[in-house]
């Protein structure tokens, strides 16, 4: 009878967890899905929902360390000013884990198709956090 039990909380368990997985998981890529349509539609403004709104936001890239919300966002609008210069976004993902149940690892890479400016590619990585219920990137580092 113990065994039983115990095999039942267990299943129960798994599939709960499974079932969050697969919940954030979805929650994730419709953000980032989200975020590409708003930078191809030339929206910065609308593309940076996906951060978290704080000035502990960290982004990584090869000018160095940015700290901050607002100062992410100032650096978007001064290397993209213009939609030629913005290209067309692509991600690829790579891998999704989650480290805990609110803190989300993932790999991918982008492609921005820009006819007259040059393609550019790489790769990133974004930590999120489950703040207030709603997914939301702490940390971006991007390389390309």
């Amino acid at each position: 009878m113990r065994k039983t039990l115990l095999t039942f909380s267990l299943l129960f368990v798994l599939i709960v967890c499974k079932g969050q997985t697969n919940d954030s998981k979805t929650q994730i890529y419709t953000i980032l899905n989200q975020q590409v349509r708003d930078w191809n539609a030339g929206d910065i403004a609308a593309f940076m929902k996906g951060y978290w709104n704080s000035d502990s936001l960290m982004f990584v890239g090869k000018a160095g360390v940015t700290y901050g919300y607002d100062a992410t966002y100032q650096n978007y609008l001064k290397r993209y000013p213009d939609r030629a210069t913005m290209g067309k976004l692509t991600f690829d993902f790579i891998n999704l884990t989650y480290p805990s149940e609110d803190v989300a690892f993932l790999v991918g890479k982008f492609h921005l198709e820009r006819p007259e400016k040059g393609d550019a590619s790489g790769y990133y990585t974004l930590l999120w956090r489950r703040i207030n219920g709603q997914w939301l990137i702490v940390c971006d580092h991007t390389s390309g």
